[in-house]
C-alpha cells in the first residue's frame, strides 16, 4: 500500500499552538502571516483556507475565507492572496484577512486548509457557512494550524488553555 502523507499547513512565523507574531494581528500591521503547505493529495483540484477563532465570546468568529486556491501552491506569502483564489467575507463584512484581536485573554486562532476535489462556484460575498455548504462532500483532507494571541496590555505571553 502506497504511504500517504498527511496534508500539511505551516507557518515560518509561528509553530502550531504557539504565539502569533503581533505584526499579523490587530496591535501591529494586521497582515496575513506566511503559511506553507505540503502533502497536498492526489485528486485535489483545489484549495479552500478558513481562519476562525472559537473562542470569540459572541460564537466562532470568521477571520479570512480563501477558496479555489491552487492546489500545486507550496505557499502563500505574508500580506497576499494567490492570484486566482476567492477571498469571502469574514465576520467584520470586509473581504479580507482580519488578523487576531480578542477582547481579553488568550485565544485560539484555528488556520484550516481544506482539500477539494473540486472547484467552487462561489461568489466572493459568499459567507463561512455558504462556503461550507459548498466544500460539503468534496473535502478529500484537512489540516490545522492553531495559533495563540492576547492582545497587547494583557498578560505577557502566552497563557495555557484548559
Amino acid at each position: 500500500m502506497e504511504d500517504v502523507q498527511e496534508l500539511r499547513l505551516t507557518s515560518p512565523a509561528f509553530g502550531d499552538q504557539e504565539r502569533i507574531p503581533e505584526k499579523y494581528t490587530c496591535d501591529g500591521e494586521d497582515v496575513s502571516p506566511p503559511l506553507a503547505i505540503a502533502n497536498v493529495p492526489s485528486g485535489t483540484k483545489s484549495l479552500a483556507l478558513v481562519l476562525e477563532d472559537p473562542d470569540a465570546p459572541h460564537g466562532l468568529f470568521i477571520h479570512w475565507t480563501l477558496w479555489n486556491i491552487n492546489p500545486r501552491l507550496a505557499s502563500i506569502d505574508e500580506h497576499a492572496e494567490p492570484r486566482e483564489s476567492v477571498c469571502g467575507k469574514n465576520s467584520w463584512g470586509h473581504n479580507r484577512y482580519g488578523g487576531p484581536c480578542p477582547p481579553s485573554g488568550t485565544h485560539r486562532y484555528q488556520f484550516r486548509l481544506y482539500a477539494l476535489d473540486t472547484t467552487l462556484e462561489l461568489p466572493g460575498s459568499a459567507s463561512r457557512e455558504q462556503l461550507g455548504d459548498a466544500m460539503d462532500q468534496h473535502i478529500l483532507a484537512v489540516a490545522l494550524l492553531t495559533g495563540l494571541y492576547e492582545k497587547k496590555g494583557g498578560q505577557s505571553g502566552p497563557k495555557p488553555l484548559r
